[in-house]
């Protein structure tokens, strides 16, 4: 029997996540993925985010299963057994004789016969089992839906509570949000539901609509790019830039361009600088943004590393440092980065965050505001590089919380009473951001701003073409 373009989609995208290259969240909104049926769309989405969240627990049950260790299988191999053993023990919609036999097939169609009578007696085997044994208990499911070196982290920091509910966070199906553009919200609501997208209003985003069931990337609002997929709290980042008309404002770390969008709308006329290292990235921004950035924003973009210096000869009245960092906020999103990630990862990322809001600070023009952000939960990614940032400079002050709800008072519930935005999955439904709001109050006198030497030296890749 010939493999379901679900099944085989899925297969695709879990061996390039697993290639340690590529999110499966990108990989899902492919061209591919969106020509399949809404059905089968549903399916492939299911298929590589559940095996992904559930990977050490679906490892256990192939080990128990086949008596062998996990390093006796072929990757390719794993992999099947993984979507098979999933779908056998935690998708009831899903024919059991379906899932064995299609596994059965794609092992062959990917050159590993050999291992097909084991991968077939591994899920009858597993196929069997399911009459008569529960699936794997929630508390050694939760004990398996974390790494043991970040279990241990968040309990230690978080207490052992909120480290359950953030692992039990981890295993759920996040929903997805997005924000409308050059629309109203209730407008996009309405056109959504006459195409049967059902959604509700988001709490605290202004913009955002949260889906309830229907296929939003089939949309005519989506062909038309009246609306994107962006989480909540991310669009509550991007809007606490607050940009004004005329001013020049930097985006430093700005693919996939979402925050650029909403910088770009809230700015209206003026200069916007888009930044990433990757030019790939970069690319793919300008097709996504293309078109919806107002005539009167004199858009550029430039490929460059945020941790050098910049090469530009002036001073941005508006800064946004969405920086790189551990994704530990994302995990139910991007469930791969638990799975990736090492415990040395968050102190060599937390260096370069240091270097590049030093860098951005160093850009933002007297009166000017900085805005810090990263979607991990880890302190030494967000706080540990503020302060030190502040520290070392007296012309710099954060925002406190008062001033905060003042200018935005939704925003109460998620500032902290240092003056910290957070937000946090098991507290508060969204994805987990902390983000610094800074301010340059005074002129340092020792500033030097030879941008000419500094390009030089620093090897950035600038296309300064304006975007459209």
């Amino acid at each position: 029997m010939p493999v379901s373009q679900a099944r085989r989609i899925a297969y695709q995208v879990l061996r390039r996540v697993e290639s340690g290259q590529s999110f499966a969240a990108d990989l899902l909104r492919a061209p591919a993925v969106s020509r399949l049926s809404e059905a089968d769309r549903s399916l492939a989405m299911e298929l590589v985010l559940g095996t992904l969240r559930r990977r050490a627990e679906l490892d256990t049950w192939i080990e128990r299963l086949s008596g062998k260790p996990l390093s006796y299988f072929d990757p390719e191999v794993v992999t099947i057994l993984r979507l098979g053993v999933y779908q056998i023990r935690l998708l009831d919609r899903v024919p059991k004789r379906a899932a064995v036999n299609e596994a059965v097939e794609m092992t062959k169609a990917v050159r590993k016969s050999s291992a097909a009578g084991l991968v077939n007696a591994v899920l009858r085997k597993c196929q069997l089992e399911k009459r008569g044994v529960s699936v794997v208990p929630e508390e050694d499911a939760l004990r398996l839906a974390l790494p043991a070196w970040l279990a241990r982290r968040w309990e230690q920091r978080f207490g052992a509570e909120a480290a359950l509910a953030l692992a039990r966070w981890s295993l759920e199906t996040p929903s997805m949000v997005v924000r409308a553009v050059g629309a109203s919200r209730p407008e996009l609501r309405q056109e959504l539901a006459a195409q049967g997208i059902l959604s509700s209003p988001a709490r605290y985003a202004a913009g955002a609509l949260v889906i309830e069931c229907g296929n939003v990337t089939g949309s005519k609002p989506w062909r038309e790019k009246r609306c994107v997929i962006q989480e909540e709290a991310s669009q509550l980042v991007g809007a606490l830039v607050r940009p004004e008309t005329g001013q020049r404002v930097l985006d430093l770390c700005a693919a996939p361009g979402m925050k650029t969008l909403q910088i770009a709308a809230g700015l209206g006329q003026g200069l916007l600088i888009s930044c990433d290292s990757s030019g790939r990235r970069l690319r793919s921004m300008t097709e996504v943004v293309a078109g919806l950035v107002p005539a009167s924003v004199q858009w550029h973009r430039v490929q460059l590393d945020a941790s050098l210096p910049l090469p530009f000869d002036m001073q941005f009245d508006r800064i946004l440092l969405d920086a790189p960092c551990s994704g530990t906020g994302t995990l139910a999103r991007n469930p791969e980065i638990k799975w990736w990630l090492r415990p040395e990862d968050i102190a060599r990322l937390s260096q370069a965050q240091v270097r590049m809001l030093a860098t951005a600070l160093d850009a933002l023009a007297v009166g000017g505001r900085l805005v810090y952000a990263t979607c991990s939960l880890e302190p030494e990614e967000n706080e540990e590089v503020v302060e030190r940032a502040l520290a070392a400079n007296g012309e710099f002050r954060r925002l406190g919380r008062s001033e905060l709800v003042k200018e935005q008072a939704v925003l109460d519930p998620l500032i902290d009473e240092t003056g910290y935005f957070r937000t946090r999955p098991d507290l508060h439904g969204l994805d987990g951001f902390v983000t610094a709001v800074i301010l340059r109050e005074a002129r340092d006198r020792k500033a030097r701003y030879n941008r000419g030497k500094r390009y030089a030296k620093s090897n950035h890749a600038c296309d300064l073409a304006p975007g459209s």
